[in-house]
């Protein structure tokens, strides 16, 4: 019992005020939108663990970032061989002297490579494909991620190693492997976008060393991933020749203002159930916008298909877009053009209301530096941050006040 009290007493419980703030220098990985999504670049001893879908460009982004980084960085291919890895390594153009390539799927494989090289940054390409003999079940498994996490973290901690690993992710979009795997890492990143357009998304779900509201926009090409720097222009276009059924959205993607263009197709039901499809923009929003606009502004629209599409592949959540989903739509209905130089800002209530969004100055400043002439927002907030020179500010209290002031 006494020996069970002084292990117990080991260590003491002290004020949290004795704490002094302790600052950690952050190695940057050559990749600035990377480095904006980590908070400022890897901190030593980092277990970060980025999932995607298949094809989505993880492993490129993981290369180009690794043959970037300065330092020893060593490459852990559990998918493909050192030629294949060569191969991607030539077309995106960058191969460093200090990049070393170890095709291991085990473990204590990887834990030598580690103590051996002693390397300044671990690249696992992925947790999935990893084993230890510590566990008697397949690669993949529950049990074998877990394990083998918990593996590299005992190896990587007391050598103050970041390291990055790749995930698979499931049908849901969630990353496969047992939930736990998201609680043992620091850094949790998603990579999304669509296979057939040129832009994607970084994005942090989790972030023990910084904010989960920054994003990082890449665009592939053929020779890798570029950071885009100007992600409204990129999304936007030539705005000056649209037709009906578009209207530009002031949106907030993490701390980013983001200028998107909304494109919505209403038409006839030629086969009797009308059809309802959203790309980049979540469905059940969509219909409950549909039903907005039936009660409150007697739009008939349940015999009409209504076709949604974000330009560009991007996938936005911010409820600061529904009014200009709700703009594009009422554009496609009446086959009337909207003004190329409005832009739209507001959520959208059951009632019809039109409801203020946060950060207006932002999404104003992002407009103005597009060289929007209006913006639109809710009128239930009668003082707010004075628009930017060069832009009127026109205020709407309800979606059927939004024809008036469109058309």
């Amino acid at each position: 019992m006494e020996r069970a009290a002084v292990a117990a007493g080991a260590i003491e419980a002290r004020p949290l005020v004795d704490y002094t703030e302790h600052k950690t220098d952050r190695a940057g990985t050559g990749e600035p939108e990377f480095d904006r999504v980590l908070g400022g670049g890897l901190v030593p001893g980092a277990l970060v663990l980025l999932g995607g879908e298949p094809g989505i460009g993880k492993s490129t982004l993981s290369l180009q970032t690794a043959m970037k980084a300065s330092g020893k960085v060593l490459y852990v291919s559990g998918e493909e061989s050192p030629e294949q890895v060569r191969l991607r390594a030539d077309r995106l153009g960058i191969l460093g002297p200090e990049l070393l390539i170890l095709p291991e799927t085990s473990t204590e494989g990887i834990v030598r490579a580690v103590k051996e090289h002693k390397p300044d940054l671990l690249f696992v390409d992925s947790i999935q494909t990893l084993h230890t003999p510590r566990v008697e079940s397949a690669p993949g498994s529950v049990a074998q991620v877990r394990e083998s996490t918990a593996e590299l973290i005992l190896a990587a901690k007391p050598l103050q190693l970041p390291v990055v690993l790749i995930g698979h992710i499931t049908k849901e979009g969630a990353i496969a492997g047992p939930k736990v795997l998201e609680h043992m890492v620091d850094v949790v990143l998603t990579f999304e976008g669509d296979r057939h357009h040129a832009y994607r998304i970084l994005r942090a779900v989790k972030n023990r060393f910084g904010s989960t509201q920054e994003i990082g926009i890449f665009e592939m090409r053929g020779d890798g991933l570029h950071p885009v720097t100007d992600p409204s222009g990129a999304l936007v276009g030539n705005s000056d020749s649209r037709l009906s059924g578009t209207a530009l959205a002031v949106a907030i993607e993490g701390a980013r203002p983001l200028m998107v263009e909304i494109q919505a197709l209403v038409s006839s039901a030629v086969y009797g159930t009308p059809q309802r499809s959203a790309t980049g923009y979540e469905l059940r929003r969509l219909n409950m916008l549909l039903a907005v606009l039936e009660k409150r502004c007697g739009f008939k629209l349940g015999a009409s298909d209504v076709f949604l599409n974000l330009a560009g592949g991007i996938r936005l959540g911010d409820p600061g877009i529904d009014l200009a989903v709700v703009a594009a739509i009422l554009s496609s209905t009446l086959d009337l053009t909207l003004d190329p130089k409005t832009a739209l800002c507001g959520e959208v209530g059951l009632t019809g209301e039109v409801r203020p969004v946060a950060r207006v100055e932002q999404r104003m400043m992002e407009a103005s530096k597009l060289g929007m002439k209006r913006i639109v927002l809710s009128g239930l907030v009668s003082k707010g941050p004075k628009p930017p020179k060069g832009l009127e500010l026109v205020r709407v209290n309800r979606v059927g006040e939004l024809q008036k002031v469109l058309f």
